[in-house]
């Protein structure tokens, strides 16, 4: 901390001119000298030091904030991809064993292939129902930002 400046000179003669001796003068003034450099005050230069310390500290910490919310919505983007794609095969994959089922069975059972349209159209809207939240949770962490 920088020191408080204390004008000595100037306090010893006012109160010699309010009336008090030179010797207690003196003694006044040492003693409140004493209490100025014993009190280790902040200073105004102190203070904005300080400041823009902290500032810094903020910045820093945003920055890093930002670098790994940019990461977690990377990794995120990609695990969605993943899974997508994931769904996609098993879909396809099904719907190639459903397939295959329906044709040893000689057509007698004309209506599966009906449901089973609506059940990939199920998946399908459930797929773009999990991109929608995904969506939207990433627009509710960037609004944080």
């Amino acid at each position: 901390m920088a020191a408080v400046t204390f004008d000595t000179l100037k306090f010893v003669e006012t109160l010699k001119e309010a009336g008090v001796s030179e010797t207690q003068a003196k003694a006044f003034s040492t003693a409140v000298q004493e209490s100025h450099e014993a009190a280790d005050l902040a200073t105004k230069t102190d203070l904005r030091e300080y400041e823009s310390a902290i500032r810094g500290d903020l910045e820093k910490l945003d920055i890093g904030l930002r670098h790994e919310m940019g990461n977690l919505e990377t990794g995120l983007r990609h695990e969605m991809k993943e899974l997508e794609t994931g769904l996609r095969h098993e879909i396809s994959d099904l719907r190639k064993d459903m397939d295959t089922r329906f044709a040893s069975l000689d057509g007698r059972f004309a209506g599966i292939d009906a449901k089973l349209e609506k059940l990939e159209l199920r998946m399908t809207i459930k797929l773009g129902s999990i991109v929608v939240v995904a969506l939207g949770a990433f627009t509710v962490i960037f609004k944080f930002l």
